[in-house]
């Protein structure tokens, strides 16, 4: 009986097999495929023929003109040896492969083929060019590596976004992303250079908010810590009521706060005081550019995400920023086939240890994955977890279940548990009813 079902499975088997390899066979019997090493100023180009045999290798500007004459010589090969479908694959470095992936999706030369274009990760492709032992590493290498990687057809699907409204709002999302880092690194500089002029006043927190319109009057405003201390103290106080605009409860007990941290603080000479006034007064103007900036990516954004529906605003805890952001980076959900792979996309999978009879309890985080998802995943998480009663006893859970790292992992276990609801909100096109 056991010799019959394994014969029934074999049978089954070998004509899966055979027709797969049919098909694979018909595929790649049909298809050119287009390695393209992507640099600013040109991209070096391989075309490979079906059977791996190199058609021709070249080079052109990067730029319109040059994408133009790149698309001829594709078109070129097709008709030439009766193809009908075209891989194009290049890695996704920087920015200088954005527009040549925007003119191959919208020129029509290639329209009448069977069209794919591949955004590759690099770290993938060093692997493919790693098998390799004999090849050497130039761009001409690259676009061959590429094209083969491309042949061998260990890809993932077509990745790139064709929803132009989601790469819109991406540009800005980002843009607005690295506007906020901008602000906490100046902010800290800022917090360095005021140490050496209200030393004390750094320690002690005078301010509940550092970065207040008050605060940062007092800072830029007075000369030195010393011509502070001296102040009249009624001056001072009518100073701090009118930056404040009359909102704080005390003014008087602030200004002898103020005061009292300016005697305790360092004397600087001249000099020296004299420059860290203007390094401070040019830190400031830079602050209030950068938060501008951030003000008006948040209209921007705001303005773009009209376009599109927003099912995660439901989620409470999950603001126009981080669903944004979210939404950004994820493009179209029918990308991903499961909210598993829409997690290892976002680098919120673990990495897998097993040898015979042994597999490790304890992984860490596969190294890849887009950053800024993993981002606006992790912060919406830990906002959820102050908000929402299910993700706060899960966070809390899986805190205490080790003494190392608590935080860090409970908040990627969390972000990980986020994604399986973000993957069904997105992929029903519905809003979030919290479990009572």
């Amino acid at each position: 009986m056991r010799g019959c079902r394994c014969s029934m499975i074999m049978g089954f088997t070998k004509p899966i097999e055979h027709f797969n390899l049919l098909r694979k066979k018909v595929i790649t019997m049909n298809t050119l495929y287009v390695g393209i090493d992507v640099s600013s100023k040109s991209n070096v180009i391989y075309l490979m023929l079906p059977n791996g045999d190199k058609h021709s290798n070249f080079s052109v500007a990067n730029s319109h003109e040059g994408s133009t004459q790149l698309v001829k010589r594709i078109h070129s090969a097709l008709t030439s040896h009766s193809l009908d479908t075209v891989l194009i694959g290049l890695e996704a470095t920087s920015v200088y492969g954005d527009n040549l992936v925007y003119f191959l999706r919208e020129d029509a030369t290639l329209a009448p083929f069977n069209r794919k274009i591949h955004v590759l990760n690099p770290k993938q492709v060093k692997k493919f060019h790693d098998t390799y032992n004999d090849l050497p590493k130039n761009d001409y290498v690259d676009s061959f590596v590429i094209a083969d990687c491309l042949r061998f057809g260990r890809i993932n699907k077509e990745v790139y976004m064709g929803d132009y409204r989601y790469k819109a709002l991406q540009n800005l999302t980002r843009a607005r992303f690295f506007a906020v880092q901008n602000l906490v690194k100046e902010k800290q500089r800022f917090m360095n250079v005021l140490f050496k002029k209200y030393s004390t006043m750094t320690q002690e927190k005078v301010f509940s908010d550092t970065f207040s319109t008050t605060a940062l009057a007092v800072y830029d405003e007075f000369e030195s810590a010393e011509a502070l201390a001296n102040m009249d103290l009624h001056e001072l106080t009518d100073f701090i009521m009118k930056k404040g605009k009359n909102r704080f409860p005390d003014p008087d007990a602030v200004a002898k706060a103020i005061q009292k941290a300016a005697r305790s603080s360092y004397r600087l000479p001249k000099t020296v005081n004299d420059s860290v006034n203007q390094v401070l007064s040019i830190s400031i103007t830079s602050m209030k550019a950068l938060e501008s900036q951030i003000k008006e990516f948040d209209k921007a954004i705001k303005s773009q995400m009209e376009l599109l529906p927003n099912v995660l605003i439901s989620i409470s805890g999950i603001g126009p920023v981080y669903s944004a952001g979210i939404m950004a980076e994820i493009g179209d959900i029918n990308r991903f086939n499961s909210q598993a792979a829409l997690a290892k996309y976002a680098g919120l999978a673990w990495k897998q240890h097993q040898s015979g009879g042994f597999e490790a309890e304890v992984t860490r985080l596969i190294p890849s994955g887009n950053r800024f998802l993993k981002y606006y995943l992790c912060e919406a998480a830990f906002s959820l977890v102050r908000c929402d009663k299910e993700y706060s006893d899960f966070y809390h859970l899986k805190y205490k279940e080790v003494n190392r790292c608590q935080h860090k992992r409970a908040l990627a276990l969390t972000a990980r548990k986020f994604v399986r609801l973000v993957f069904r909100l997105l992929k029903d096109n519905r809003l979030y009813c919290p479990a009572k």
